[in-house]
């Protein structure tokens, strides 16, 4: 089984990688559900031999639904992260309705298989019209991967939903809550790669002074745990 951490930095990217994964999805802004990281943490990353790195672009949090000035961000934030060395881009682009974009998608994919990288349809399609129906048409476009939670906060309620995607002709990434806990109920059913965040918190006392804070966590900022990473790689080995 494959697995793939959940990255906000280089240091975040470094902690996954002394754990055991050798993929990681690289994104800034955590909190805000993940936005594209600096080339900076994405050319240091990119150092650590054998790591494949999935580059996040999304230009802001809330939804998937952009206008035609961010997407034009997007792309061009999509080209520098793919000639600086980024395996794949993780994206998603729906439409006011919930369904898919379907012209933007398909821009997406033929930018990045320009590069020979590889194309990741993240969590936008949990929160689409239909994630069966749009699993299909997304395998018809050509995306090489989908990360979903199977439609709901937390991919271990999805199961029968995962059941039903590994049926079709795309590699299937569950995400959202997984954890050495609960990875085996995925392997039991098929599923051969997870997306894991391994959250832990750190504190930063400079987040606040006397008046002003500049908390979203307390005084806490997200940050990967390598004991979270190391118990997740060994009960995947299991």
């Amino acid at each position: 089984m494959e697995l793939e951490i959940c990255c906000g930095s280089y240091e975040d990217a470094l902690i996954a990688y002394q754990g055991g994964a050798r993929r990681v999805e690289l994104n800034s802004a955590l909190y805000l559900g993940g936005l594209t990281p600096s080339l900076g943490s994405l050319i240091l990353t990119k150092k650590l031999p054998g790591l494949k790195v999935i580059a996040m672009v999304r230009c802001r949090g809330a939804g998937f639904c952009y206008s035609r000035e961010e997407f034009a961000q997007m792309m061009l934030d999509a080209k520098l992260m793919l000639e600086h060395g980024a395996d794949g881009l993780a994206f998603g682009f729906l439409q006011a309705d919930a369904r898919l974009d379907l012209p933007k998608i398909r821009q997406m994919i033929t930018l990045i298989h320009r590069y020979h990288k590889e194309a990741v349809f993240h969590r936008a399609i949990d929160v689409s019209d239909n994630l069966l129906k749009n699993t299909k048409i997304l395998t018809n476009l050509g995306v090489d991967r989908i990360l979903t939670s199977g439609g709901y906060p937390k991919a271990i309620d999805g199961l029968e939903t995962f059941a039903a995607l590994l049926s079709y002709d795309v590699e299937i990434l569950a995400g959202s809550g997984i954890s050495a806990e609960n990875v085996q109920a995925f392997k039991e059913i098929g599923i051969t790669q997870v997306h894991a965040s391994c959250r832990a918190f750190v504190n930063d006392p400079t987040t606040s002074g006397q008046h002003v804070s500049f908390a979203y966590l307390d005084n806490n900022y997200e940050r990967v745990s390598l004991s979270k990473v190391t118990a997740l790689r060994r009960a995947i080995n299991e």
